[in-house]
């Protein structure tokens, strides 16, 4: 599940993604191109079931992502606005224009 802030009057959206702890073994990361595919940079907190992260993005530009499970496994998240071969990707603001259309293969 993907939870959408309200923009900030600097631009900014706060995201926090959530992901239920049966879904991986182990530890599961945030990575994406807002941190450089890094997934030591947002590994996701278990609470209540769930593992989760929040992270601020700019408003303005739509993000690339994916799930990085314990073992390498990579996963896809069904809340994202478009997903392919590449991973997901999500629009901070929730609205769609021609400026935040999926990404072209």
């Amino acid at each position: 599940m993907i939870k959408r802030g309200k923009p900030t009057k600097n631009g900014q959206v706060k995201l926090t993604f959530s992901v239920p702890a049966d879904h991986a073994a182990g530890g599961i990361s945030l990575v994406g191109d807002f941190n450089g595919w890094d997934p030591y940079a947002h590994p996701m907190q278990r609470r209540n079931g769930t593992y989760q992260v929040s992270l601020t993005v700019p408003s303005e530009r739509p993000i690339r992502f994916r799930y990085l499970a314990d073992g390498g496994v990579w996963f896809d998240d069904a809340d994202a606005d478009h997903c392919d071969e590449h991973g997901c990707q999500l629009n901070p603001t929730g609205r769609e224009d021609s400026s935040t259309a999926p990404f072209p293969a």
